[in-house]
């Protein structure tokens, strides 16, 4: 299938070439997929110049809002009907399935795109600022005015494992809110997020607006967090990285917003014990276990352990691991050798404390090439193992047991993450009451809800501030307090 053509980056309005080219890995089969020519250093410098331009010169965020909403759907649009390419290319860069790539990436990031958009125009960005009234007439104050404007320039670093709908998450709030930004995609899958320059293009955003920077290493990203015409850096990642950016973004203090890693536990009370197999193939289905917010450690009852352990092996004996191309293929390989070799390391970590392996663990059968991991069960019983403290990102699965619902809770917060959990029970009052108890930016209970009304972000080191949602667009701007009074005589 024909995969977007663009091999060009794109920076404040003009395509350019550079001399050094990323070459792109098709991880389901290691074959060459197509090489972009990296982004010169000084062309990155030069985008953040325009952008800085741009923003002060006021040709974004001095348009009406219904303006910047209007050109902001034609760029969805574009986006939106390039669909028989874009799908594709997701495929071949992230060696994930069609339907996900199609339906979460692409659709699901569409919708989210055009809700961030009215979600935006809900709100009030200029309002009264409550002030008791002697205060008022203390300082001979007219009006008390709170204003929600512009950030300025904003650095976005989206990573490899949803990188066009973490793309539509940081952008659609930013330029809505009037930010200029240079949006880089992870080095590993960078072709599908040039669609964003094409659109850029297509819905006439003014130069210097949006540019699109590709590098095979980190010094662009280093220069963008670094960099004083730059006012924030939006990132989403590992916690190691996060943790380089906050140091590189603290000598100009500019403004970080942080969504990392994650280690969330699934609690099933005793009445929803049936349900483990479903909950433990959410974790590894379509993203191999990529995904920040995956459940990977499974609390249960002690005393339901055993037969939570067997649930969730059968299930996972029969997901069938294969390329995409391959019609009965429910997991992808994950992203890279390098990765592979990680989730290979931690589970021989977590067998030398103790773990044991009850299902999957090693390379499957017949896939000669291409970076798979059969999904694993591991049946551990402390939560200090490795493989129930560090993040894996693989399709691996941490089964632990508990004692009462405080134990269980208890496990679930000792961990350096809070970025997400869920909690199932059929008395749903003791399971509200468990998720109220959790450490973790969301929680769902019983069921899930994916929006652009709904924010998430972590507590502890899984992040700082908070993407999607009105938390999500207030990331973007800064608030500035006016007080405004008549001159005296």
């Amino acid at each position: 299938m024909a995969i977007l053509a663009e091999r060009r980056t794109y920076v404040a309005g003009q395509w350019v070439t550079g001399d050094e080219v990323v070459r792109v890995e098709n991880p389901a089969d290691e074959t060459h997929v197509a090489d972009i020519t990296a982004t010169p250093l000084d062309q990155v410098e030069h985008a953040i110049g325009e952008a800085r331009r741009s923003f002060d010169a006021g040709r974004w965020a001095d348009l009406a809002v219904a303006d910047r909403a209007r050109i902001l759907h034609a760029f969805i649009d574009h986006i939106e009907a390039a669909a028989d390419v874009l799908v594709p290319t997701l495929v071949a860069e992230a060696g994930q399935p069609t339907r996900f790539a199609e339906m979460t990436q692409l659709r699901a990031g569409v919708g989210l795109a055009r809700q961030t958009i009215d979600l935006y125009q809900s709100m009030t960005h200029e309002e009264a600022s409550p002030v008791p009234v002697d205060d008022l007439v203390r300082g001979r104050v007219a009006l008390s005015i709170r204003r929600h404007e512009p950030v300025g320039v904003v650095a976005a670093i989206t990573p490899y494992n949803a990188a066009l709908i973490m793309g539509f998450q940081k952008l659609i709030p930013a330029l809505m809110a009037g930010n200029s930004v240079i949006l880089r995609p992870s080095p590993l899958t960078p072709m599908s997020s040039l669609i964003f320059g094409m659109a850029a293009d297509a819905a006439g955003l003014p130069s210097g607006v949006l540019s699109v920077v590709v590098e095979s290493g980190t010094a662009a990203a280093e220069l963008l967090t670094s960099h004083p015409a730059v006012d924030m850096v939006s990132f989403t990642g590992s916690t190691l990285a996060g943790r380089k950016i906050l140091a590189q973004a603290a000598p100009t203090v500019k403004r970080v917003s942080l969504e990392l890693g994650g280690k969330s536990a699934q609690i099933y009370l005793a009445d929803a014990i049936h349900r483990v197999a479903a909950g433990a193939a959410m974790v590894v289905m379509s993203t191999a276990g990529q995904a920040c917010v995956a459940a990977t450690r499974m609390l249960v009852p002690e005393d339901l352990r055993a037969q939570a352990v067997e649930a969730v092996s059968g299930a996972y004996r029969a997901i069938t691991v294969g390329p995409p191309d391959r019609s009965d293929a429910a997991m992808g390989p994950v992203i890279s050798a390098a990765q592979r070799d990680k989730c290979e390391r931690i589970i021989a970590a977590a067998e030398e404390n103790g773990a044991k392996v009850v299902c999957g663990g090693a390379r499957p059968e017949g896939l000669s090439r291409g970076y798979y991991l059969e999904p694993t069960v591991l049946d551990v019983a402390d939560n200090a193992n490795p493989a129930a403290q560090e993040e894996i990102f693989g399709p691996v699965i941490a089964v632990l047991g508990y004692r009462d619902l405080d134990h269980a809770v208890s496990i679930a917060n000792d961990s350096i993450y809070g970025l997400s959990g869920q909690v199932y029970g059929a008395d749903v009052a003791t399971a509200v009451q468990v998720a109220r108890r959790l450490r973790t930016g969301a929680v769902n209970v019983n069921t899930t809800v994916f929006s652009a009304y709904a924010p998430s972000g972590g507590y502890k080191q899984s992040g700082l501030g908070r993407e999607r949602g009105p938390d999500g667009i207030r990331e973007f701007q800064e608030v500035k307090h006016m007080s405004i009074g008549e001159l005296s005589r």
